[in-house]
């Protein structure tokens, strides 16, 4: 039944979609040049080294068609992007609507409304104010990066007085986190559990903020959020039922050129509101959280670029009275470096990439290589490979040792 709805609210949206989009198309006002149509046919296979707790080979396996459309008329602007797939694993199609969104442009500030993708923060796959939802799964299957991000179902308004740029976002519609299929992954903690989403209401309600400004040439943001973890937590009084404690989040970011490169760094305080003691086992304590980064050409078509990130728990004795004999337990001081390295031949048809987590505190790692090419403009193809290992079975990376997988992405443009 809950999939039955689902599929009619897509249909509803997409119908209403259509509706506008024969609007716009039949106003003499909109010429041809206002209207964009693009989108590509994708393979994406990723089979495992080790057999998935189902007993199949294949974390991925699937086969989409994905349709952009834009359409302008100033000061409007329209865009969706639709991916139609088909999952062979469980062989079962769906439509995914990733984004869909109206614009509004002014001089002095413009909003977008409806399901939208927002990036914030300055780390490389190290996320600390870029609080909106991710997947996980997408990431350490073999999808292509760009699947990484998952849309919100909200409001973004940007305001630009002479002083500073804001960004306000509304988020009424709580999106969590996507991490690995427990069917396709082997994992620590793989138990099936009921999932209690925060309900829509105002007091529900995400509110994001951030203030940013160039200053001498270097990249200068504040930010601040009001809402839910997007990892869930178990329930204090049901072990069986995960939810989203309350979150709060204070930061900053400075990004600027520096020894030749360009220099990054971002910190953040997590506020725990649910538990500010840290008294409760199940709820995770405040935070405090810091990344710097470092990005370098070294040679012609070469980059490399190297991240050192930690995190800090607060009220750490609190957490040691309340740890049950038998739970792993955690570090107050969790750090990791990263490192990535990018070289471009062949007229830039031939990307070699590698990139990779190394957790100093938690001694496991995350190894991504990847080769590219770009057969015409309109076609390419990659292969590549997630390896991951570790000391223990509960660590973020260790925990996916026996799930190595290499994969195979081909793609078709238009």
């Amino acid at each position: 039944m809950v999939g039955t709805n689902r599929y009619k609210l897509k249909l509803t949206w997409c119908l209403y979609c259509l509706a506008f989009i024969n609007i716009l198309l039949l106003s003499k006002n909109v010429a041809a040049s206002d209207i964009s149509v693009n989108g590509f046919f994708q393979g994406n296979y990723s089979g495992g080294l080790n057999a998935n707790p189902d007993g199949g080979d294949f974390k991925l396996a699937d086969e989409r068609f994905q349709l952009k459309l834009a359409v302008k008329k100033e000061p409007f602007k329209f865009f969706i992007k639709t991916d139609t797939y088909l999952d062979n694993v469980v062989k079962k199609g769906d439509i995914d609507v990733r984004e869909l969104y109206f614009d509004y442009v002014t001089q002095h500030w413009d909003s977008r409304v409806g399901r939208q993708i927002i990036t914030w923060g300055v780390g490389d796959l190290i996320f600390i104010n870029d609080v909106f939802p991710k997947n996980y799964n997408a990431f350490f299957s073999g999808y292509p990066m760009e699947y990484m991000k998952k849309g919100i179902d909200g409001v973004k308004i940007g305001l630009y007085p002479d002083f500073a740029s804001l960004d306000v976002v509304v988020i009424p519609f709580f999106e969590p986190n996507s991490y690995p299929d427990p069917e396709r992954f082997q994992m620590y903690d793989s138990v099936k559990r009921d999932e209690e989403k925060p309900v829509i209401s105002l007091k529900n309600t995400e509110l994001a903020f951030r203030l940013y400004k160039n200053i001498s040439g270097t990249d200068i943001s504040l930010y601040y959020y009001h809402g839910f973890y997007r990892q869930p937590s178990l329930s204090s009084d049901n072990q069986m039922t995960l939810i989203y404690p309350r979150l709060t989040t204070y930061g900053m970011s400075l990004q600027t050129m520096g020894l030749d490169g360009i220099l990054s760094f971002e910190a953040g305080y997590y506020d725990s509101v649910d538990d500010r003691g840290g008294t409760d086992l199940m709820t995770p304590n405040s935070q405090t959280k810091f990344l710097a980064g470092y990005q370098k050409q070294l040679w012609e078509d070469f980059t490399a670029g190297l991240q050192y990130y930690c995190e800090y728990m607060n009220d750490y004795s609190e957490y040691e009275k309340t740890l049950v004999e038998g739970y792993p337990k955690e570090k107050q001081l969790k750090n990791l470096i990263s490192v990535r390295l990018t070289q471009i031949l062949l007229h830039q048809t031939l990307r070699l990439s590698f990139f990779s987590f190394w957790g100093i505190s938690d001694n496991d790692y995350l190894i991504n290589p990847e080769i590219k090419y770009n057969f015409t403009d309109h076609i390419w193809a990659a292969v590549g490979a997630n390896v991951f290992g570790g000391q223990k079975k509960w660590t973020q990376f260790g925990q996916f040792d026996k799930n190595d997988n290499v994969y195979v992405q081909l793609r078709y443009e238009f």
